[in-house]
């Protein structure tokens, strides 16, 4: 169920921020849903708005306007902090501490504490419990902070970039770490990233953003089934407006390639393709440079 009544992991409605100290609305008359026991993947180009959005549902900041909601709480209330784990890029540790003293740490804040989990995510990445933060590589920090996080056992996991500075056997298994907790426990998942291909496989929700307002919150099936490459002839353009949502597209001499949201059935003579989840989002992501001048498009294609 994804209906106004549905329970959610996150909702929000009329939802907007603004940073006095910067100028300008960081985020602005976002709604959306998402429903609980997703794995999201929260995308948007740099400044859309989406570590923003994850402060304010961690409980950091708060929004100027609208409302949301977190597991039907208000962010930062107590029934919310129980039962929310925030992973920020910043990854706040104590350097001086041990390994030991911070999961101790995690266990004397969290009365859900699950002591097995945590030692298991940093016995998985090879680190000593005796050593210290600060003598941690970034990838180890990253492996201790995500230990909190699924030692506290939330039933929302709140993940910004969290995989920024790992290496790509590193990303696979704290991804495989990541989609065993959401299968198990059920636990939601909402996981902003820019390496949208890790994407494909592990999340079946997508949250977009673009300058700080929703564009897509939906099934990422839903997504696929949606939309469609086409590839014809330039002269069949006319065909597709309004009927269709072209996303993108780029036009040559005499043919012409579109990312499209399908609304019924097509018209004219196209090759059709079923994209990626990756390629749909990039498009998405990319749209705004989409319709350029055709000029510009052929000077592209030459090049």
């Amino acid at each position: 169920m994804t209906g106004p009544d549905a329970p959610a992991a996150l909702r929000a409605k009329g939802l907007g921020f603004r940073y006095r100290t910067r100028g300008g609305w960081a985020l602005r008359d976002c709604e959306f849903t998402v429903p609980n026991g997703r794995v999201t993947a929260l995308v948007g180009r740099n400044g859309a708005g989406k570590s923003t959005l994850l402060h304010l549902a961690g409980g950091l900041l708060r929004a100027d306007t609208g409302e949301l909601r977190v597991l039907d709480a208000p962010p930062g209330a107590p029934e919310a902090r129980a039962r929310v784990a925030l992973l920020t890029q910043g990854k706040p540790l104590y350097p001086r501490f041990t390994v030991t003293d911070t999961l101790r740490m995690g266990e004397k804040l969290n009365s859900s504490w699950d002591r097995a989990a945590a030692e298991r995510t940093v016995h998985e990445g090879s680190i000593p419990l005796a050593a210290r933060i600060g003598e941690l590589s970034p990838g180890q920090r990253t492996r201790v902070a995500l230990a909190l996080a699924l030692g506290k056992r939330p039933e929302l996991l709140l993940l910004d970039e969290p995989m920024a500075d790992l290496d790509p056997v590193a990303r696979n298994e704290i991804m495989a770490a990541l989609m065993a907790e959401a299968a198990e426990r059920g636990t939601s998942i909402v996981l902003s990233s820019h390496v949208l291909p890790e994407l494909e496989h592990t999340c079946d929700w997508v949250l977009l953003l673009r300058d700080g307002r929703v564009e897509l919150s939906e099934d990422t099936e839903v997504l696929r089934e949606s939309h469609a490459v086409l590839t014809g002839h330039a002269g069949q353009a006319a065909a597709l407006a309004g009927s269709h949502t072209v996303v993108q597209r780029r036009t040559s001499a005499r043919q012409m390639t579109a990312l499209i949201r399908q609304h019924g059935p097509l018209r004219g003579d196209w090759h059709v393709a079923r994209p990626r989840l990756e390629d749909i989002l990039a498009g998405h992501l990319q749209a705004g440079d989409a319709m350029r001048p055709a000029a510009a498009e052929r000077t592209e294609t030459a090049a």
